[in-house]
């Protein structure tokens, strides 16, 4: 019996594991310089315009004053990519729309249809974020440090640190952590802190991120609102 089962599980253990879904990305708006790095290869930039797509594993890179967003119909997703930013489209692992690399972008997430249950995460250095019907801003700094703005909903906060324990981080509450700090969350306090000053580029702790505007300074027809994201 035994000789008759192993070409059988030799089969067994020759199925390949499950490969995340390849998903099409279209750029709903651009404004500047926005680039795509198709396999994220950097030597192959490509200036993008509105109505062009881009695939899984495709970089995007945006400079200053630039801004894109980037919609996921597949997922019923859409990003607002803004200036000094650079991001990946999927991240090699199942339910990753979008790896922050470094700068700035706001999410915002659609119900999906009853009973979908696919997760729709992004991912920032040493941590995943998690959609629990949301709309929310996040910003890649110095050394990795994240912060995180939940606008509407909640974001569970998944650290890739051993041990760590999930962080739910609610509308009204952000939170700032990085690849060796974990989560600490604290309401948002600042008066007049809202969408539109972080679309400027204001942090909930009265500092400016990198690629920040004023609104002065902000090129004629930029929206200094949350545009197409505000809802």
């Amino acid at each position: 019996m035994i000789p008759m089962l192993a070409p059988l599980m030799f089969t067994l253990l020759q199925v390949p594991a499950p490969v995340p879904d390849t998903l099409t990305y279209r750029f709903e708006e651009t404004k500047r310089s926005v680039y795509r790095l198709p396999g994220g290869e950097k030597g192959k930039a490509v200036k993008v315009a509105k109505g062009d797509s881009a695939r899984s594993g495709d970089g995007v890179t945006t400079g200053w004053w630039a801004r894109a967003v980037i919609a996921v119909p597949e997922r019923m997703s859409r990003f607002e990519v803004y200036a000094n930013t650079q991001v990946k489209l999927a991240g090699g692992e199942p339910g990753v729309l979008l790896v922050v690399e470094k700068g700035r972008i706001k999410a915002f997430f659609q119900a999906l249809v009853a009973g979908n249950r696919q997760e729709r995460q992004v991912a920032v250095p040493g941590a995943l974020l998690a959609v629990r019907g949301t709309r929310y801003g996040v910003e890649v700094g110095k050394e990795g440090k994240s912060t995180l703005v939940v606008f509407e909903g909640v974001v569970e906060v998944l650290p890739k640190a051993v041990h760590a324990e999930p962080v739910r981080v609610k509308a009204g509450e952000w939170a700032r952590f990085g690849p060796d700090l974990l989560p600490q969350i604290q309401p948002i306090s600042m008066r007049g802190f809202d969408e539109k000053a972080w679309t400027q580029g204001m942090l909930p702790d009265g500092t400016m991120g990198p690629g920040a505007m004023s609104p002065g300074s902000m090129p004629k027809g930029m929206p200094s609102g949350s545009g197409p994201m505000h809802h």
